[in-house]
Protein backbone atom coordinates (compact mmCIF):
# COMPACT_ATOMS: atom_id res chain seq x y z
CA UNK A 1 0.00 0.00 0.00
CA UNK A 2 1.42 3.40 -1.00
CA UNK A 3 0.26 6.53 0.29
CA UNK A 4 1.60 10.00 -1.22
CA UNK A 5 0.49 13.53 0.44
CA UNK A 6 1.72 16.89 1.89
CA UNK A 7 2.82 16.78 5.19
CA UNK A 8 1.72 19.01 8.11
CA UNK A 9 4.31 19.13 10.79
CA UNK A 10 3.71 18.80 14.90
CA UNK A 11 6.09 18.86 17.86
CA UNK A 12 6.89 16.30 20.39
CA UNK A 13 3.93 15.65 22.88
CA UNK A 14 0.66 16.70 21.28
CA UNK A 15 -2.07 15.38 23.31
CA UNK A 16 -5.64 14.10 22.27
CA UNK A 17 -6.57 17.71 23.94
CA UNK A 18 -4.91 19.24 21.27
CA UNK A 19 -6.03 17.00 18.50
CA UNK A 20 -9.52 17.40 19.22
CA UNK A 21 -10.43 19.70 22.15
CA UNK A 22 -13.00 18.30 24.94
CA UNK A 23 -15.79 20.72 24.14
CA UNK A 24 -16.44 18.84 20.80
CA UNK A 25 -16.13 15.46 22.10
CA UNK A 26 -20.15 15.26 21.96
CA UNK A 27 -19.83 13.61 18.72
CA UNK A 28 -18.56 10.21 17.43
CA UNK A 29 -18.83 11.22 13.87
CA UNK A 30 -15.60 11.47 12.28
CA UNK A 31 -16.70 14.17 9.39
CA UNK A 32 -17.92 16.26 12.72
CA UNK A 33 -14.98 15.84 14.62
CA UNK A 34 -12.84 16.96 11.58
CA UNK A 35 -14.01 20.10 11.93
CA UNK A 36 -12.27 20.89 14.70
CA UNK A 37 -9.05 19.15 14.68
CA UNK A 38 -5.76 20.34 15.64
CA UNK A 39 -7.47 23.90 15.98
CA UNK A 40 -6.10 24.83 19.11
CA UNK A 41 -2.56 24.36 17.82
CA UNK A 42 -3.31 25.98 14.30
CA UNK A 43 -6.86 27.39 13.97
CA UNK A 44 -6.38 27.48 10.21
CA UNK A 45 -6.18 23.63 10.30
CA UNK A 46 -9.46 22.42 9.45
CA UNK A 47 -9.76 24.55 6.78
CA UNK A 48 -6.40 23.64 5.49
CA UNK A 49 -5.90 19.78 5.94
CA UNK A 50 -6.92 18.20 2.31
CA UNK A 51 -7.67 13.87 2.21
CA UNK A 52 -4.65 12.26 1.16
CA UNK A 53 -2.29 14.59 3.78
CA UNK A 54 0.22 13.20 6.22
CA UNK A 55 0.76 14.59 9.86
CA UNK A 56 4.61 14.63 10.83
CA UNK A 57 5.22 14.96 14.72
CA UNK A 58 7.65 14.35 17.05
CA UNK A 59 8.10 11.91 19.95
CA UNK A 60 4.49 11.04 22.29
CA UNK A 61 1.80 12.07 20.10
CA UNK A 62 -1.00 11.14 20.82
CA UNK A 63 -0.33 11.19 24.52
CA UNK A 64 -3.07 12.36 27.62
CA UNK A 65 -6.66 10.42 27.66
CA UNK A 66 -7.84 7.61 25.77
CA UNK A 67 -10.17 8.62 24.16
CA UNK A 68 -11.14 7.36 20.42
CA UNK A 69 -11.84 10.44 19.38
CA UNK A 70 -8.97 12.03 18.30
CA UNK A 71 -8.10 9.31 15.60
CA UNK A 72 -11.27 9.49 14.57
CA UNK A 73 -11.19 13.19 14.08
CA UNK A 74 -7.41 12.42 11.85
CA UNK A 75 -9.26 9.76 9.85
CA UNK A 76 -12.67 11.81 9.58
CA UNK A 77 -10.18 14.93 7.95
CA UNK A 78 -9.40 12.09 5.22
CA UNK A 79 -5.45 12.64 6.23
CA UNK A 80 -3.95 8.92 4.90
CA UNK A 81 -1.34 8.20 7.57
CA UNK A 82 0.21 9.64 10.86
CA UNK A 83 4.21 9.60 11.15
CA UNK A 84 6.02 10.25 14.29
CA UNK A 85 8.85 9.41 15.89
CA UNK A 86 6.68 7.97 18.86
CA UNK A 87 3.13 7.60 20.21
CA UNK A 88 1.27 7.09 23.03
CA UNK A 89 0.36 3.15 23.31
CA UNK A 90 -3.31 4.15 23.96
CA UNK A 91 -3.40 6.25 20.99
CA UNK A 92 -1.55 3.75 18.30
CA UNK A 93 -4.19 0.97 19.47
CA UNK A 94 -7.17 3.48 18.69
CA UNK A 95 -5.50 4.00 15.58
CA UNK A 96 -5.00 0.55 14.18
CA UNK A 97 -8.35 -0.41 15.80
CA UNK A 98 -10.18 2.39 13.35
CA UNK A 99 -8.21 1.38 10.64
CA UNK A 100 -5.80 4.86 10.54
CA UNK A 101 -2.47 3.94 9.21
CA UNK A 102 0.73 5.08 11.61
CA UNK A 103 4.00 4.70 11.28
CA UNK A 104 6.72 5.08 14.04
CA UNK A 105 9.96 6.64 12.51
CA UNK A 106 13.16 7.28 14.43
CA UNK A 107 14.08 9.82 12.09
CA UNK A 108 13.57 13.62 12.83
CA UNK A 109 10.93 14.38 10.10
CA UNK A 110 9.75 18.00 11.88
CA UNK A 111 12.27 20.11 9.72
CA UNK A 112 9.79 19.28 6.72
CA UNK A 113 8.16 22.08 5.77
CA UNK A 114 3.89 21.93 6.01
CA UNK A 115 1.64 22.12 3.62
CA UNK A 116 4.87 22.41 0.86
CA UNK A 117 6.58 19.13 1.32
CA UNK A 118 5.58 15.93 -0.01
CA UNK A 119 6.42 11.95 1.44
CA UNK A 120 5.38 8.96 -0.34
CA UNK A 121 5.03 5.97 2.03
CA UNK A 122 5.19 2.58 1.31
CA UNK A 123 3.45 0.80 4.57
CA UNK A 124 4.26 -2.82 3.63
CA UNK A 125 8.13 -1.79 3.58
CA UNK A 126 7.81 1.03 6.21
CA UNK A 127 9.60 2.98 3.50
CA UNK A 128 9.06 7.01 3.89
CA UNK A 129 10.37 8.99 1.03
CA UNK A 130 11.00 13.07 0.85
CA UNK A 131 9.28 13.66 -2.60
CA UNK A 132 11.02 16.73 -2.68
CA UNK A 133 14.74 16.04 -1.63
CA UNK A 134 14.63 12.50 -2.60
CA UNK A 135 16.37 11.39 1.22
CA UNK A 136 14.44 7.82 2.50
CA UNK A 137 13.75 7.09 5.60
CA UNK A 138 12.95 4.23 7.85
CA UNK A 139 9.48 2.74 10.06
CA UNK A 140 8.95 -0.68 11.34
CA UNK A 141 6.36 -2.07 8.58
CA UNK A 142 3.29 -3.63 10.51
CA UNK A 143 3.38 -7.18 10.39
CA UNK A 144 0.87 -8.61 7.97
CA UNK A 145 -2.07 -9.29 10.07
CA UNK A 146 -2.02 -5.40 11.24
CA UNK A 147 -1.68 -4.62 7.37
CA UNK A 148 -4.72 -6.79 6.52
CA UNK A 149 -6.39 -4.77 9.47
CA UNK A 150 -5.65 -0.94 7.92
CA UNK A 151 -6.81 -2.52 4.43
CA UNK A 152 -10.07 -3.31 5.67
CA UNK A 153 -10.55 -0.27 7.78
CA UNK A 154 -9.81 -1.35 11.23
CA UNK A 155 -10.72 -4.01 13.61
CA UNK A 156 -14.33 -4.28 13.43
CA UNK A 157 -14.23 -4.59 9.48
CA UNK A 158 -11.93 -7.38 9.66
CA UNK A 159 -13.82 -9.33 12.10
CA UNK A 160 -16.28 -8.90 9.71
CA UNK A 161 -14.88 -10.32 6.88
CA UNK A 162 -13.28 -13.22 9.02
CA UNK A 163 -17.10 -14.06 9.52
CA UNK A 164 -18.58 -13.61 6.24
Amino acid sequence: MIIEGRVWVFADNIDTDAIIAARYLNTVVPEELAKHLMEDIQPDFPEQVKAGDILVAGSNFGCGSSREHAPLAIKGAGVACVVARSFARIFYRNAINIGLPILECSADLTGLQSSRDQLKIDLEQGLVTNLQSGEEFYAAPFPPFMQELIKRGGLIEYVKSRLC
